[in-house]
């Protein structure tokens, strides 16, 4: 099945925002730390992102569940599953009440931006 066969586009591209905003430094840094937002009305930061993941799409809480209808292939699912092993760790590590800079500055956040990274290049190759 191709991306474009998915039965959810628009949540793909949540999705894959998400996957964006996860796995830069860089635009944590400026965006949910910094609050230099890209335009006026704009804003986001780590939680908005794990809900989206989480809760709105559900592809880390079932990635198996959204095959067809967010993610495209088992190679998908396999990955969304890694970065919800990287980000369960990291909220268990660092607590789930932890701000922004805590969790990035933690030692489990380098696993979360590789994890996030991997799934970007997967739902975007």
């Amino acid at each position: 099945m191709k991306p474009a066969q998915v039965k959810l586009p628009e949540m793909r591209a949540e999705v894959i925002s998400a996957l964006r905003a996860l796995s830069d430094p860089d635009y944590q840094q400026r965006v949910w730390i910094d609050r230099i937002y890209p335009k006026p009305n704009f804003y986001d930061d780590f939680t908005l992102n794990v809900n989206t993941l989480y809760d709105d799409t559900t592809v880390l809480a079932d990635p198996e569940a959204a095959l067809g209808y967010t993610l495209a292939t088992e190679a998908e699912v396999r990955a969304m599953r890694a970065l919800a092993h990287a980000l369960d760790s990291a909220l268990d590590t660092v607590g789930r009440a932890a701000s922004d800079a805590e969790f990035i500055a933690s030692g489990s956040w380098p696993g979360v931006v590789a994890s996030a990274r991997d799934a970007l290049a997967t739902l975007t190759e």
